[in-house]
């Protein structure tokens, strides 16, 4: 095989490990950065706990979030249950990461690739939300499926998702379409 050939399968490896290891780096220090915030345990999931108990409440649920005593996180409480734990990694901020590192190494236009990692960030932070929300009410009801709703059905919503947001910039917005019409 020759470089030529592969040309673009080594320049999409090289812009999304770049991509991923830069913005990775970047939200690192944001973290680092969040110790001892009024913000616990940092900003964005201070945030994503707060935007839930509205979305619990909405949806009639008495619920509240309250910083864990021994780690950093936030216990999530439905009708005086304690449910669950937010963490950093349940604000969505690595998946949007991933997903922003695919697109930005499949994109050949600015304009167009700012665009659609802008709103599909937005779209996996509100279905993330929604996720969590739903997880907390499937906990309250269904407690001993806890572990299924957790580990397999939830992930697989929002890794699903980025799937899709994938397959949709490849097949509609970039070049790579375009140029295996060519060849």
């Amino acid at each position: 095989m020759s470089f030529k050939k592969n040309k673009a399968v080594i320049r999409f490896i090289i812009t999304f490990l770049v991509v991923y290891i830069t913005l990775s780096v970047i939200y690192s220090f944001y973290l680092k950065l969040s110790d001892g915030s009024v913000f616990y345990p940092d900003y964005l999931t201070h945030l994503v706990g707060l935007q839930c108990v509205e979305l619990l409440e909405f949806f009639g649920f008495s619920s509240e979030v309250v910083k864990h005593p021994n780690e950093p996180s936030l216990k999530l409480i439905v009708n005086g249950q304690y449910l669950a734990r937010i963490v950093e990694g349940c604000n969505a901020f690595s998946v949007i990461i991933l997903f922003a590192s695919f697109i930005i190494a499949f994109s050949t236009r600015l304009k167009p690739t700012l665009i659609y990692v802008l709103t599909g960030s937005v779209f996996i932070y509100i279905v993330n939300l929604f996720r969590i929300t739903i997880l907390g009410i499937g906990m309250f009801h269904y407690p001993k499926y806890e572990e299924v709703l957790h580990n397999i059905i939830f992930p697989g919503i929002i890794y699903g998702m980025v799937f899709l947001l994938w397959v949709i910039w490849v097949n509609m917005f970039s070049n790579l379409k375009k140029s295996n019409v060519a060849n």
